[in-house]
Parts: structure tokens; sequence; C-alpha cells
């Protein structure tokens, strides 16, 4: 079942979990009346553009800041013109728009109800350099038959291995609780956590590419209730499953240059290029939001930035909050590099090539793109020159690594994956190294900063931040960033965006006690 987001905060079904779960937003008029409220949203990625979105649709005078000029945050696009004179769309890469991600895909309606920009691909292989490769295509999706289904199925995690593994320490797998979890987690390493479960070895790499790799950060030092809570939202605790949909088109034409507009149809004020400097608290009341051109003041703030960019303003705001928030502000820490590499080629890879291909044991190759297989702008382009747009991540680089060295080797790994495009010419490349996703280290979640601060006129949003929901990456964000503009709204009397999670529990109550009891020996 198809699910639709509800503008105004009403609690229409989304998906086809019928236990997914419904978090009421607060209560109130519909719209601001009487004195108008001014917001400053800073960052316009995925979390600044719910904050504004549910804020401009109730009428608040919204301000969006982007330092960038282009909105999207780490999921923006720009123009390049290749060696053949060609002009494409470049990004940072690859992203999977899980059915989980409620709100998400809630924030994307606004502009396209159908969401006929995404289409689903149909498998989600993962190829082990040993030869061995797994499939989600056939696996049920309804837990538990979706683990029962994936064991009977993958040719790594058989029926022996299951019963080799420690019940005591899977069973919390099973009744994943926000933020239970990360009590009973955030100590460990997601390596620890696995190799206490004793998961099997030849599986590790399913573990790892599906879930912890997601984080861009090396499994030693990922939070154990990270990948824990990962396992719930996206195969233990949820019925939409595994396989995921894509854009059609580049992201700036596909997402946010639709959304853009209609932000702009509700007076939001979308300041491209023009990044904060510093917010500044007015003792009247309200913030001087400070750019290079000047200064606006603000009734509130949302910020929505990334760690650095976070980091940077408050660095230079120093009255912002509160000293214990801005300390643990500049605490935070962001993953290591990673590569994206786009490569258009004078030929293209076999027929039968999925559209996306997760590896392991490929150096450090981690998935394989196809864009023409499932983007329009690269169809057209491999249909006039008879090539294809071939696509590799790195995640998880060593920061000292030579980066030349490291492309050169996704290159040859390729070799390896798809050998018949060995002899393939580079029509042209290009190389995007990156550092500024978040890093979710052991022991790090009581440190991180929730949505709301000890300034009711601030709030946080960004995959980043803290939450009582079972949501991580890109939901993690739009979550929060109607979280964010919620906490406003409430103080206004004005009634918020209802949000959609995955169970926030075990599936079944026999599963459920047997953890409770497994937790308290």
């Amino acid at each position: 079942m198809n699910g639709r987001d509800t503008v105004n905060g009403g609690a229409t079904r989304h998906g086809r979990d019928r236990r997914a779960r419904v978090v009421p937003g607060p209560t109130g008029a519909a719209r601001v009346s009487g004195e108008a409220r001014n917001v400053a949203v800073i960052g316009g990625g995925i979390a600044g553009l719910a904050a504004a979105t549910a804020l401009a649709e109730r009428g608040v005078e919204v301000t969006l800041y982007e330092r960038d000029d282009q909105l999207g945050g780490r999921l923006a696009g720009w123009s390049t013109e290749l060696a053949d004179g060609s002009t494409v769309t470049m990004s940072r890469g690859f992203h999977a728009f899980f059915r989980q991600y409620y709100n998400l895909r809630g924030l994307l309606r606004r502009a396209d109800p159908a969401l006929s920009m995404l289409w689903g691909l149909p498998d989600y292989p993962l190829r082990h350099s040993g030869g061995l490769q797994d499939s989600f295509a056939r696996v049920p999706r309804t837990p538990p038959w979706s683990a029962l289904g994936f064991v009977a199925l993958s040719p790594t995690f058989g029926w022996r291995d299951l019963t080799r593994m420690s019940p005591r320490s899977a069973l919390p797998l099973l009744d994943v609780r926000v933020p239970d979890v990360y009590r009973r987690f955030d100590h460990i390493s997601a390596w620890d956590l696995l190799e206490r479960i004793r998961f099997p070895q030849a599986a590790h790499h399913l573990a790892f590419e599906v879930f912890s790799r997601s984080f861009f950060a090396d499994p030693r030092q990922l939070s154990a209730a990270e990948l824990a809570l990962m396992f719930h939202i996206y195969f233990l605790g949820s019925s939409e499953g595994l396989l995921f949909d894509v854009p059609r088109e580049p992201f700036p034409a596909a997402l946010w240059e639709p959304l853009a507009r209609y932000l702009a149809g509700h007076r939001a004020d979308i300041r491209t290029g023009q990044g904060v400097e510093s917010i500044e608290p007015v003792r009247q009341g309200g913030f001087h939001v400070v750019t290079r051109d000047g200064h606006k003041r603000h009734d509130a703030v949302v910020l929505a930035l990334d760690i650095k960019g976070l980091q940077q303003v408050v660095e230079q705001s120093p009255m912002l909050v509160d000293r214990d928030w801005r300390a643990r502000i500049m605490s935070l820490r962001t993953a290591p590099p990673f590569l994206v590499s786009r490569l258009w080629l004078d030929r293209r890879p076999a027929p039968e090539r999925p559209g996306f291909l997760g590896t392991s044991g490929y150096g450090s190759l981690d998935n394989v793109s196809v864009l023409e297989r499932w983007e329009n702008e690269a169809a057209a382009w491999s249909a006039r020159t008879g090539g294809s747009v071939i696509e590799l991540h790195a995640y998880a680089v060593h920061p000292g690594a030579d980066r030349a060295a490291e492309q050169r080797d996704l290159w040859a790994q390729l070799h390896r994956v798809y050998p018949e495009i060995r002899d393939a010419k580079i029509v042209d490349a290009r190389h995007e190294w990156r550092a500024d996703c978040p890093l979710f280290p052991v022991g790090g979640y009581r440190d991180r900063p929730a949505v709301r601060t000890s300034d009711p006129a601030v709030t946080l949003a960004g995959d980043i931040v803290r939450s009582d929901l079972p949501v991580a990456l890109m939901e993690r964000a739009a979550t929060t960033g109607f979280l964010a503009a919620n906490a406003l709204l409430e103080r206004w009397g004005v009634a918020g965006q209802t949000l959609w999670t995955v169970p926030d529990k075990g599936r079944t109550m026999v599963l459920r006690a047997f953890n409770q009891l497994a937790g308290t020996r």
C-alpha cells in the first residue's frame, strides 16, 4: 500500500507496514495568527528543507540560508562539462530512498504527491570477492519471515550458522527500542557486537556493507547501538523490506528544484550562496543572523548544518544557547573521508549487470552503480555515445591515503567486478573527496545534541541530532527537521507535523518477552 503524507499533520497511513508508528505533532491552530513569526532556517539540506516546509506551510515567515549555490546538502548536484562537450550533473553519489523513510518521502510528496520522481530497483545484490553473492529480491519483507527467508536463500548465512549464534547476545536485535538501545550497546563497537553474537565470518560483509558502512565508518569505530538500530529499521523491525527507490533524474531536477518552487509558493525566502557567519542574541528578544551581506533579525533559529558548518557558526557565536551546549557541539566528530568516482566510459558493461551492486573484498571499493540503468540523464548520454556512466564508492578511507592511488585502485577493482570493461577508455571522470558525514563513535550518544536546546527559540536538526525515534541517515535528517519546526510551532500554539516511524519495539510479544528476560540476567 502506498501511503500519502498529509500536509497539515493528518494521520494518513504510510507504506505497507500496518504496525508503523504514528507520532502526533503538537495541537493548536492551523496557522500562525496575530503577531507574525519570523524564523531563520540555516542549512538547505534535507533537515533544513523539512523544517522550512513545516513552518512555511503554517504561515511562519521563513528565511532559508544555504552557503552553497545549490539546495540539497549532501544530496546537492551541480552542472559540469565533459571532455566531449556534454553538460551533465555531478553529485556526491548514489543514495537509496528506502520505503521506511516515511517522513523524507512525505517531504518530497509536497512537490510530487505520487512520488513519480522515484522508481524502484529490482534488487539489492551484494557480491563478495570470494564468489558468493546475496540478494534481497526474493526475501520476504515482514519479520520474522524476512530473517528466516534470508537464511534459507543466502549462500553466506545458513541454518548451521544460525544455530551457532549466541541467543542471549542476539535477542536484543529482535526488540530494539530507542533510547534503550543506546543504554545497551553504545559502549561497544559494531564489530564487537557481531563477535559477541558469533555472527558467521562469511556473512560479516552483509552487516558491514549493508548497515555499518552506510555511516561511512569503520565498524571498529562505530557504536553498536547504531548498527542494532539499522538492523531494526531495515530488516528485523519493519515490513517495508530492504529494496529501495532511486531518483529518475539527478537530484536537483528530481527533488530540490520542485521543492524550492513549493516553498516559494508558501512565501519562503530561499537564499542560496549566502552562508551564515554568526548568530547574535538580541536583548529585546530574537536574534541577528549575520552573513557577509549584513544581518537580519529573526524570532527563532533552526540550525540544520553539517558538523563543520555548525561548529563554525557556534565558534563565532559566543552567546548562543549556553556554554555546555557549545562545548558539546565543538566536540562532535566527522567520519573518515570517502571517495565518489564517476566515470564516463566508451562502452557498456554486460546487460545483466545490476543498476547497483554492493561489494566486499575488492579493496576499498564498496559499491558500483551503472547510472544509465536508472537515471534518465545518464541514459541519454549512454544512448547518444554508446558508452556508460559508472559510479564507484569508497567509504572510510584512511585520512592519510594517497588520493590519486585510491582513485586508480577503484578503477582496477572495477575490472575485477566487471571484467568486460577492462579495455574501456575513460571519456572523462570526476572524483569527489569529502569528509563531512557525522561519526557515531562508541560512547558518543550522551554527548550528541538534541532537537531542543536550553533556549526555546533555538532548535537543531540533522542526521547527527539525537532523537528518541527509530530513525537514521536521511530519515533522521528529515524527522529532526520536522521536530525542530514542531518545537517552535508548539511555543506559538500552532499545530505541528504528524510523523511516522517504523515500529518502536520488537514485532512479536514472545520475542519481546525473551529479550526482556535476557536483559535482566
